[in-house]
């Protein structure tokens, strides 16, 4: 994890707010608070490492707020919100957020997810340079050495957790991967019901970013009953 990462923490909740601070602060992070949607991107500077977003804000949501951000950066983006619908999570990932973590909290669990969330993006950041530099399959390109995915050259924006869902069924053509292996090897955390609905989203996002045609995809194509593969 990079020393003095910066957070920002937007809920409209002023006690909310002072606890994360205090819990981050104490663990070594620097802390950006914003009430709103407007205020948090206007402070969402090149700084900033990772975003917590409270659901329910004042005119624009934390969802609205979450498209906002990923128009300007992958940073990890984690949820933490009273609203516990598997709907409500499965627009968060859609929207383009990382984590998602229920009101009432523990500070053990809290802090875990961020440090968990930084180590991940620092990961998708400073890849290893590979024998190989680069992966291409059609027009599609990886670059091993910066993370960059491109079409024929432009730049497609991945987040951080789908760019390592893309590498890992890139790197690994033609093997097909359940949602518990992708979801366990990617999040390092044990499979759970709601799982499956997280790797489904993703794969969901990642098919609209990728694909020309998402009726007859392409590239990542689905074995039913048992997993996704690049062919």
């Amino acid at each position: 994890m990079p020393e003095n990462s910066t957070v920002l923490v937007v809920d409209d909740d002023p006690e909310i707010r002072e606890i994360i601070h205090i819990l981050l602060q104490r663990e070594g992070f620097a802390v950006q608070e914003a009430a709103d949607a407007d205020t948090a991107l206007a402070r969402l500077t090149p700084a900033v490492d990772l975003a917590i977003l409270d659901i329910m804000l004042p005119e624009k949501s934390g969802f609205e707020l979450c498209s906002e951000i990923r128009k300007v950066t992958t940073i990890p983006i984690l949820f933490l919100t009273a609203k516990n619908q598997d709907a409500d999570k499965a627009e968060g990932f859609s929207c383009g957020g990382d984590d998602y973590l229920v009101k009432p909290f523990s500070s053990i669990e809290l802090i875990s997810r961020v440090k968990a969330l930084l180590r991940r993006y620092l990961i998708y950041q400073k890849q290893a340079p590979a024998a190989k530099k680069e992966i291409r399959l059609r027009d599609l390109c990886l670059d091993l050495d910066t993370g960059a995915v491109s079409r024929s050259g432009e730049i497609i924006a991945l987040t951080s957790m789908e760019y390592q869902v893309f590498r890992l069924l890139l790197l690994n053509r033609r093997k097909v991967f359940a949602a518990k292996e992708i979801y366990e090897h990617i999040w390092q955390e044990p499979f759970l019901p709601l799982s499956n609905n997280t790797i489904m989203v993703h794969i969901k996002n990642l098919r609209r970013k990728l694909e020309k045609d998402l009726v007859h995809p392409q590239y990542i194509r689905t074995v039913w009953g048992k997993g996704y593969y690049i062919e």
